[in-house]
């Protein structure tokens, strides 16, 4: 494992082999697999699985947890989430209070709107999502095993699987044979 400069490990931290971390990196109280790489990142009390990738400027919040093979990309930011093997979390997104299958597929500019002024709400994907560009998923709410939605979408209701979902708000539009690609 590399250790770039200007990184602080902090607390209980753990780092498996084989990682990079930094340069820029604070990583505090949180558990990093093997085989990972972390650039200019700001992490406290997570778990990374192996072989994840993330940053550059990202921050993991507490209860956050990447599964193996996760890609999180530039200016990202994860709180109190589980985030499925091989999913990949597009640039200026913010994830909270979710539960996220496998291969989800997360579109840069989207946010998981949890907060109503009252409480934090949850949202749960399934497997297998395409989650469209800068999409609002308004909490509570579920997105079905291989549902989408289109870019700009503002999801106010829950998508059934193999569906696509589009518009403000949005409103599926059709059902999807398996395996469609739109």
């Amino acid at each position: 494992t590399i250790v770039e400069p200007n990184t602080h490990l902090r607390g209980k931290t753990k780092i498996g082999s084989n990682c990079r971390i930094g340069p820029n990196t604070i990583v505090r109280d949180s558990q990093i697999g093997d085989d990972g790489e972390i650039i200019s990142a700001d992490i406290a009390e997570a778990v990374i699985a192996d072989n994840v990738r993330i940053g550059p400027f990202a921050r993991l919040r507490a209860g956050t947890c990447l599964a193996r093979g996760v890609r999180m990309g530039n200016f990202g930011e994860v709180k109190n989430s589980y985030i499925g093997e091989e999913s990949h979390l597009g640039h200026f997104s913010y994830i909270g209070d979710t539960q996220m299958g496998k291969r989800v597929n997360i579109g840069a500019g989207t946010i998981t709107c949890n907060f109503d002024g009252k409480q934090k709400n949850s949202t749960v994907i399934g497997d297998d999502v395409f989650i469209g560009s800068d999409t609002m998923l308004v909490a509570p709410v579920k997105i079905g095993d291989r549902a989408r939605t289109g870019a700009g979408s503002v999801v106010t209701k829950d998508v059934p699987p193999d569906s696509l979902a589009v518009g403000s708000p949005a409103r599926v539009i059709r059902k999807m044979a398996n395996g469609e690609c739109v």
